[in-house]
């Protein structure tokens, strides 16, 4: 017999219980009235029945506030749901719960993705057919797996109506939370059963699928930060913010002066508390800050003193500190105001999460960061904050999180490296690792625009590649010719090689941009390997891929 995974465990219906509890008592209460041979119109006959009577109004009352409740819940749906909107421009929210847990994470999604401006429409995925998805456009769906690998029961009609087989789904693009519990074996059993349909029928992902194992706080994290690309929306907030901790920016070098593409630059940090382990492939959260002249022009315009201390939830500091880490309110929102009720109604600055682009042995942590520009020309939160207003020696707030899905392979097997752009970090950890486990076949194929500006890192690859700790290099480069090659040109050049690195076990990475690079070089590796083979080499956890 299955059993529920711990992540989504089901609770009986507490009404069901209520009513069962009220009978049960009823039937007591009777049983005595009988056994005593009270009469009806006795003072102790009374008592019990005036006891009984308002015991049966107050459950009723009850079963009718949790029916309206629910009822109530389903009319926020209605609400976030917008029924006049067309399917093409709706974003699909489909959620499958056994307990709640997963609604509740659709939900948040639908309700952050209609503050950012996208037309939503939330719904149970029982409800959902072939022809919806046939006609729709974009589906996020967040499902919980229960039992030993099982989907939820209110999924049930849709696994025995659409997933009996493969539908026609090319025009789908889908983005896939998964939650389950680790300590089963089939761990996210039904939301990985639910990608391989979708592959199977040829939807494409929007991004890659994110599991959580048990309710993991982190990978919620990173649900919201594909949210946000998603969204266009940088600056949607934290669902729950990470517990950042402190560490030093010691070195920043900018690596392509003069590029035709945005300021790049290597950053090196060390915790200022304790000693900090990761691997290759893991993920840094930073906790991005204000420049210190945008906190002087706000705190002038609206007429407050930074250096005042305000306390609020057992922490007490300068308003500056308390505005430093969050959304700035708008001038004719603090009007009249103290800076005590200014402070409780702060909004956080959202988490950005970079590659980790070095090993524990390098001594410091490496990031890989290209500087980035609003549309007013204004730099971005993250990026801003670690290329030009933080300070070299100052503090920032960073957070490690584990990325398992992009680590190296335990064995010595041949390993492919592909990626673009800023996408180099993840890879140059992953190098450094198997360099260092004395595990030398590996081909790198990294793009970017410029060899002269854009080969960042250039001095470290090449003398890999002399030493022989890189069995093959190809390089492209997009603005330096009238061709403008990119890396998927060369791994389908490359096409005999790749073929007989895939049989001799090979591992395929690729890391970087998700909007040309990556969707290019998985067609190239369908065209080349073929679609059965790519899907084998995923679910094997040969072809793993970290990119945003």
């Amino acid at each position: 017999m299955s059993r529920p995974a711990a992540a989504d465990t089901p609770r009986p219906a507490w009404g069901n219980v209520l009513l069962c509890l009220l009978l049960a008592v009823l039937m007591l209460g009777l049983m005595a009235l009988h056994a005593s041979e009270w009469e009806w119109h006795s003072p102790g006959a009374l008592r019990w029945f005036y006891a009984l009577a308002a015991l049966l109004a107050w459950s009723g009352f009850t079963l009718w506030l949790g029916w309206h409740r629910r009822k109530e819940a389903r009319r926020q749906i209605a609400l976030v749901s917008p029924q006049a909107v067309s399917a093409t421009d709706t974003l699909l929210v489909a959620y499958a719960s056994q307990t709640g847990v997963a609604e509740q994470w659709a939900r948040q999604t639908a309700q952050s993705l209609q503050q950012a401006g996208v037309p939503v429409q939330l719904v149970e995925l029982g409800h959902v057919n072939a022809t919806v998805l046939a006609e729709t456009r974009r589906v996020l769906f967040v499902v919980s797996t229960t039992g030993e690998g099982d989907a939820p029961d209110h999924a049930a009609r849709f696994v025995t109506h659409c997933m009996h087989e493969p539908q026609a789904l090319a025009s789908l693009h889908y983005g896939l939370l998964a939650l389950g519990d680790s300590d089963y074996e089939d761990f996210c059993g039904f939301g990985r059963a639910l990608q391989h349909w979708l592959r199977q029928s040829g939807a494409t992902a929007l991004f890659d699928a994110v599991e959580v194992d048990n309710g993991d706080p982190a990978a919620l994290r990173h649900w919201q930060h594909h949210l946000a690309l998603l969204s266009g929306d940088a600056e949607l907030p934290d669902w729950q913010a990470p517990d950042y901790q402190r560490w030093q920016l010691v070195e920043r070098t900018q690596l392509n002066h003069g590029s035709l593409g945005g300021p790049c630059f290597h950053l090196a940090l060390r915790p200022l508390e304790g000693k900090a382990l990761w691997q290759a492939g893991d993920l840094v959260e930073i906790g991005p800050r204000h420049a210190s002249a945008e906190i002087d022009d706000w705190l002038a315009a609206c007429g407050f003193e930074g250096d005042v201390s305000v306390e609020q939830a057992g922490r007490r500091a300068p308003l500056r500190e308390w505005l430093i880490a969050s959304h700035l309110p708008e001038h004719s929102d603090v009007q009249g105001k103290m800076p005590p009720d200014i402070v409780a109604g702060l909004q956080a600055l959202p988490h950005r999460e970079y590659s980790i682009a070095s090993v524990p042995s390098d001594g410091t942590l490496h990031l890989l960061v290209r500087q980035m520009q609003r549309e007013d020309g204004s730099l971005g939160i993250g990026s801003g904050w670690l290329t030009t207003h933080a300070g070299v020696g100052g503090d920032i707030a960073l957070r490690i999180r584990s990325n398992p899905s992009f680590h190296a392979p335990v064995d010595d097997r041949p390993m492919v490296l592909i990626g673009n752009g800023t996408g180099l970090a993840g890879l140059r950890a992953l190098l450094k690792s198997r360099i260092e486990a004395g595990r030398h076949r590996n081909w790198l194929l990294f793009g970017e625009r410029e060899s002269h500006r854009d080969f960042y890192h250039r001095d470290e690859i090449l003398r890999w590649q002399q030493q022989g700790l890189i069995e093959r290099l190809d390089l492209a480069w997009s603005r330096e010719n009238e061709s403008r090659a990119y890396v998927q040109d060369l791994l389908r050049a490359g096409g005999d090689v790749l073929r007989q690195w895939v049989e001799q076990g090979a591992a395929i990475y690729v890391c970087g941009s998700l909007a040309g690079m990556a969707p290019g070089v998985d067609a190239v590796l369908r065209e080349v390997l073929g679609n059965e083979a790519v899907e084998r080499l995923r679910e094997a956890g040969r072809y793993r891929r970290d990119v945003y």
